[in-house]
């Protein structure tokens, strides 16, 4: 590809003037962003992006970790146009559907693990994981055991931005700004094993790692717990990786004391890991799941939820109306998207590629790098991966404050036009699923200039 030549049409001058005055962006410092002006991205093929003013940028992080197929996909455009020309909207309240909110909900449920057979549809991630808090408590009311209002999640988790959502996830910056979380959310440590290893090995660490859930569910009282929630991946918590043996023990923990187990698979779904879903990698069975990004490839927004067969059934046979939905729910044009952006992973062989091509590759260009002085640990699976800088390999000891030091060198990355993201100290990446070889070796050799510019910023 070449670099697109600057579009008359845009004065990035002038539209970081108006941006600035008008547009509020989310997760970001207002006065900082303005202060420094926003980049305007104008077009994107393939793994790349183009500004404004003419720079190729590799993107390294597939937007945001969601453009599986990749940018610039005409087929989706056309799909999207036509089923806006024969049915631009209709809503899924008055007994009615549409064909691609049918024909998706059956395809997810073709595709996601044994016993996920019914799909309700949102728009995000957050919507869905909102949902998700309101389904498993209305769940319990039905059972018998209102009691059970309790959710579990784990520090660092992210399940998204909405109060419930933010509420749900373990970020504490969230949860600082406003009060959060609300009553009856708990969190326990994740299995962060470069911070919370010590001399353990990664087995007995993932088993003591998930003795936490017990530990915590006996403290509030199992008849008060209605779910644990997880991602296989904690990917915006900075690609944590668990331990083999972590998942096992937190399933046998979740059937010992008969609270739902469920799955965020927003980021990891759809071929990110090697697999259809993460809960495929880690051998997962969830009662119930969240998708939203990948489905649909950034292309459109939508999002859903998978229930498992005890809910649904309890839910449907017992429950009576559910008063909870929204006005795009199952939206026909992003149905049609997402059908298509399916269709496009399936016949490219997409989730096959990440398992045994890009993936491996690219995650032996990461290992690469862990011979780096500021590398304390390089992680990850398929195509997601994690550089986690340190102030010293022996110990390890973590720089101090937290998070300067990803931001240098993520400001490095995005000096030298390549994406990735910076989790505290932790550079994470998450390219396309089509990303090439090549653009893996721009973005390795990249990566390491970064690291040298970082350790040179930092006088170590």
């Amino acid at each position: 590809m070449t670099a697109a030549a600057p579009s008359d049409a845009i004065d990035t001058a002038a539209y970081r003037v108006r941006d600035a005055a008008h547009h509020w962006h989310p997760f970001s410092d207002t006065k900082a962003l303005a202060a420094e002006g926003v980049r305007v991205i104008v077009r994107a093929e393939g793994s790349t992006l183009w500004d404004s003013e003419g720079n190729e940028i590799l993107d390294g992080m597939a937007g945001l970790w969601c453009v599986n197929v990749g940018y610039g996909r005409s087929e989706l455009a056309e799909v999207a146009a036509a089923q806006m020309r024969e049915l631009s909207y209709y809503n899924t309240f008055f007994k009615t559907t549409s064909v691609p909110a049918t024909d998706l909900a059956a395809k997810l449920a073709e595709l996601t693990p044994a016993g996920l057979n019914r799909v309700f549809f949102t728009n995000s991630g957050s919507e869905a994981n909102d949902t998700i808090v309101r389904m498993v408590r209305h769940f319990w009311q039905v059972a018998g055991k209102p009691g059970k209002k309790i959710i579990i999640s784990r520090e660092y988790a992210y399940h998204g931005s909405t109060m419930v959502a933010a509420s749900l996830g373990g970020m504490s910056a969230m949860h600082d700004q406003v009060d959060m979380p609300l009553p009856d959310f708990e969190h326990i440590r994740p299995p962060y094993f470069l911070r919370d290893g010590g001399n353990m090995t990664p087995d007995d660490f993932g088993i003591a790692a998930a003795q936490a859930l017990d530990e915590r569910i006996n403290e509030v009282g199992a008849d008060r717990v209605a779910a644990f929630i997880a991602e296989p991946i904690q990917g915006s918590g900075g690609v944590i990786v668990p331990p083999a043996s972590y998942f096992p023990e937190i399933q046998r923990i979740c059937r010992e004391h008969d609270i739902l187990f469920i799955v965020d698979e927003v980021i990891c779904g759809f071929g990110r890991t090697g697999a259809w879903f993460g809960s495929e990698t880690f051998g997962l069975a969830p009662d119930m799941m969240t998708l939203a990004k990948g489905l649909s490839s950034g292309y459109a927004p939508i999002a859903a939820v998978m229930v498992g067969d005890r809910v649904a059934e309890t839910l449907i046979e017992r429950g009576g109306e559910f008063f909870h939905g929204f006005t795009y729910s199952g939206h026909p044009m992003a149905c049609a998207v997402a059908l298509a952006n399916l269709a496009i992973i399936e016949r490219e062989g997409l989730v096959d590629r990440a398992a045994t091509d890009v993936g491996p590759y690219l995650q032996e260009g990461l290992r690469s790098l862990a011979d780096h002085p500021l590398v304390g640990e390089v992680r990850g699976v398929g195509m997601i991966g994690a550089i986690e800088l340190v102030r010293d390999k022996d110990g390890p000891i973590f720089f101090q404050p937290e998070g300067a030091a990803g931001i240098r060198c993520r400001d490095h990355f995005i000096r030298n036009n390549v994406i990735m993201r910076a989790v505290r100290d932790t550079m994470v990446v998450a390219p396309p699923l089509v990303i090439s070889r090549a653009e893996i070796d721009r973005l390795i050799d990249t990566a390491r200039v970064c690291l040298d510019l970082t350790q040179r910023d930092l006088g170590l």
